[in-house]
């Protein structure tokens, strides 16, 4: 009974600061921020363990695999548009997935956070499936990657539509480059407001960046913590 109370409020919380935020479009409303506070609190009042939310989560967080390959849709219908950019996208895509790695990595290293946070925090820029598998594969904690995951979503969509104001990227592909590498799945989605060819961009970029960390995350921690 708990375990189906938890999964329908979690989807009726995100669904009505979904609604707030259509509604009043101002920057600290956006969904992922106000749900995930929404829920903190809410589990906090009701009294439900973490393991038994979490128990539940599993489930809302497997159907994000599915969810992720969806993204392929759009880049199938608009693959002449990767085509047209693919070095210019690419070369963003490498150069950016190796900053995300390393500048994590220096991170921790650098406020002397040891054990399992610093190979859990290397790959925080990918979408959370592919962090979660990248981050048991260095020897992470999956579940803290996700939590950094989601940080770093957040931090993306609230500081990402300001920098593309602020660089003056109007192109669409710069600025999907831009949210779907810098916020994965939430900037993907954020970037469909803006319009559908920064959306489908965002969606091959947050793709790609994953597929790039799978092969350098596991090589640059051995490297920079030996």
């Amino acid at each position: 009974m708990i375990s189906l109370l938890c999964t329908i409020g979690t989807v009726l919380v995100f669904l009505l600061s979904q609604r707030v935020y259509r509604r009043l479009h101002f920057v600290l409303l956006q969904p992922m921020l106000t749900s995930f506070l929404a829920v903190v609190v809410l589990l906090l009042v009701t009294h439900v363990p973490y393991h038994t939310y979490m128990h539940v989560g599993q489930y809302l967080t497997d159907a994000l695999q599915p969810a992720t390959v969806a993204f392929a849709i759009p880049f199938y219908r608009n693959f002449h548009l990767f085509r047209r950019h693919a070095r210019n996208i690419l070369l963003s895509l490498v150069s950016g997935s190796l900053i995300a790695v390393i500048s994590s990595v220096e991170f921790a290293r650098w406020f002397h956070l040891g054990g399992v946070i610093v190979p859990s925090l290397a790959p925080r820029s990918v979408t959370t499936p592919i962090a979660m598998e990248v981050s048991h594969t260095i020897g992470g904690v999956p579940v803290l990657t996700a939590t950094f995951v989601i940080m770093t979503g957040i931090m993306g969509i609230l500081v990402g539509p300001q920098l593309i104001r602020w660089l003056r990227i109007q192109s669409p592909i710069g600025q999907g480059t831009l949210m779907g590498m810098g916020a994965h799945g939430i900037g993907t989605a954020r970037a469909f407001e803006e319009s559908h060819e920064a959306g489908t961009i965002a969606s091959l970029s947050m793709i790609l960046a994953g597929c790039i960390t799978v092969i350098i995350a596991p090589l640059l921690v051995h490297v920079l913590l030996d």
